[in-house]
C-alpha cells in the first residue's frame, strides 16, 4: 500500500475554519504567556528572581555537575538547595531530577548561564526542532501552523519541560524508520533519556523486521550510557537506580504531584479512588493490548503512515507515567493523521475527532482529571479506523 511521504500537489489547502481555529489558538498561547510573564507567574517572579518551574531541576542538576557532585542530583535535599540558588529565593515544593545520567549532558551546558537565560535558550532550541519535525511529517508548510496551535505546547512552555525534545526525537524516529533506518535508530537511542516513552519500539521494530534501526538504537543508547558512566562516574548511575524506588513511591504510590495530573490509565484509576494494585492491573492490560495491536499492525501490510501513527500513540498508552507536557508527543500521531487526510481525504468526522482530542488537552487546567488520557484514546480510535479494511473505512473528500 502507498506510503504518504509527500502530499500530492493537487491537495486542497486547509479549510478556512481550521486555519482560523489554529490562528486563534496560537494567539491565545502567546497572550497567556505574555500575561503570565507580566503577572510574575512565568520566568520572572514578582521579586525579580526566577519563577520556579520544572526546568529548575534541569539547571540545578547541571550546576551540580560543574561542582563535581553529579550524583547529588538524585539527593533530593541537596538538589533542592541548588534549585533555590537557581531562582534566588526559597519556594515551597520540590522539582525532582528523575532522568538517567545521560541527560546530564544536556543539563550541564545549560547550567553555564543563569537560570532565566538558560530557560529561554532551552525553549528556543527545542521548540523549532518540534516544529520542523511536525512539518516534515505532514509534508507541507501548514504543518508549522498545526503544530504551533496544538494545545499541549502551552504546558511545555509554562513549565520549561522536555515535551518538544521528546516529540522531535520520537517523531523523527517513526518518520525515518523505513527511509533512513540508521538515522531513526540514532534518534531512538537519544530518546533513551526518557525510557518509558520507548516501551513499544522494540515490539514494532522486531515485528516489522527493522533490524538496522533496532541495532542502531541499541548501540546509540549503550554508547551514550557508557559515555555518561565515564563522564559522571559510577556513583551517579548507582544514585539513579537507587532513586527509582523513591520516585515511584512518591509519585505513583503516594501521589505527591496529584494523580489527576497523570494522563494515563493508571492516573485515571487512582483519581477515581481505585486501589493501587487494581490500577496497576488496568494499566498493564492497556499496555499489553497496545503492544499486541502494534505487533499485529507492524507485521501487516498497512500503510506505513498508519503504523507510525499507531506506534506514536501506543507509547503514550503503554506508560503509567505521563504528564500534560508529555502530550506534546500526541502531535506526532495527529500529524500522521493529517498527512493521511491530505493525501487521500479525511474519513467522516475525522477532523471533528482531532478537534475533540485537542479540546480534551486544552481543558485540563479547568477540569482536574486525566482528560489528556481521553484525548489519547480518541486519537487511538481515529487511527484504528484507518487500520480497518477499506470496506469499513471509506474516505471522504479532503476539505
Amino acid at each position: 500500500m502507498a506510503d504518504y511521504a509527500i502530499v500530492p500537489p493537487g491537495a486542497a489547502p486547509l479549510a478556512r475554519p481550521v486555519e482560523l481555529i489554529c490562528f486563534a489558538l496560537i494567539v491565545a498561547h502567546a497572550v497567556y504567556l505574555a500575561a503570565s510573564f507580566w503577572q510574575g507567574s512565568w520566568l520572572i517572579a514578582h521579586d525579580g528572581g526566577g519563577e520556579p518551574s520544572d526546568f529548575v531541576n534541569v539547571w540545578a542538576a547541571g550546576k551540580l555537575v560543574w561542582q563535581g557532585h553529579a550524583a547529588s542530583a538524585y539527593d533530593w535535599p541537596v538538589h533542592k538547595v541548588v534549585e533555590v540558588l537557581a531562582v534566588g529565593h526559597p519556594f515551597d515544593g520540590y522539582f525532582g531530577w528523575h532522568y538517567p545520567p545521560m541527560f546530564l549532558f544536556v543539563a550541564a551546558p545549560l547550567a553555564l548561564i543563569p537560570y532565566i537565560p538558560a530557560y529561554v535558550l532551552w525553549l528556543a532550541a527545542t521548540f523549532p526542532a518540534y516544529l520542523l519535525t511536525m512539518r516534515a511529517i505532514i509534508g507541507e508548510r501548514a504543518g508549522y501552523l498545526l503544530a504551533a496551535a496544538f494545545p499541549a505546547i502551552l504546558s511545555n512552555f509554562i513549565v520549561g519541560q522536555n515535551g518538544f525534545l521528546s516529540a522531535a526525537l520520537l517523531g523523527g524516529t517513526v518518520l525515518f524508520i523505513e527511509r533512513r533506518p540508521v538515522l531513526a535508530g540514532i534518534l531512538l537511542g537519544l530518546l533513551t533519556y526518557k525510557p518509558h516513552l520507548g516501551l513499544l519500539f522494540p515490539v514494532a521494530l522486531i515485528a516489522g523486521g527493522h533490524w538496522r534501526a533496532f541495532m542502531t538504537a541499541a548501540v546509540t543508547g549503550a554508547a551514550i550510557a557508557l559515555a555518561s558512566l565515564f563522564a559522571f562516574g559510577t556513583d551517579t548511575w548507582q544514585a539513579f537506580f537507587g532513586n527509582i524506588g523513591h520516585t515511584s513511591q512518591a509519585f505513583l504510590s503516594d501521589g505527591w504531584a496529584d494523580f489527576a495530573k497523570l494522563q494515563t490509565m493508571f492516573g485515571l484509576a487512582r483519581t477515581l479512588g481505585v486501589p493501587e494494585p487494581l490500577a496497576w492491573a488496568l494499566q498493564g492490560a492497556v499496555a499489553l493490548a497496545s503492544a499486541g495491536a502494534i505487533a499485529v499492525l507492524w507485521r501487516s501490510r498497512a500503510d506505513f503512515a498508519i503504523k507510525a501513527a499507531a506506534l506514536a500513540c501506543g507509547v503514550l498508552l503503554a506508560t503509567p507515567y505521563l504528564y500534560l507536557y508529555d502530550l506534546v508527543v500526541l502531535a506526532v500521531p495527529l500529524a500522521f493523521l493529517f498527512r493521511l487526510g491530505r493525501a487521500r481525504g479525511f474519513l467522516p468526522y475525522e477532523l471533528a475527532g482531532i478537534g475533540l482530542a485537542s479540546l480534551l488537552v486544552l481543558i485540563f487546567p479547568f477540569v482536574k482529571a486525566p482528560t489528556g488520557f481521553a484525548a489519547v484514546l480518541v486519537v487511538a480510535a481515529l487511527i484504528a479506523r484507518h487500520a480497518l479494511p477499506p470496506r469499513q473505512a471509506t474516505a471522504a473528500v479532503t476539505p
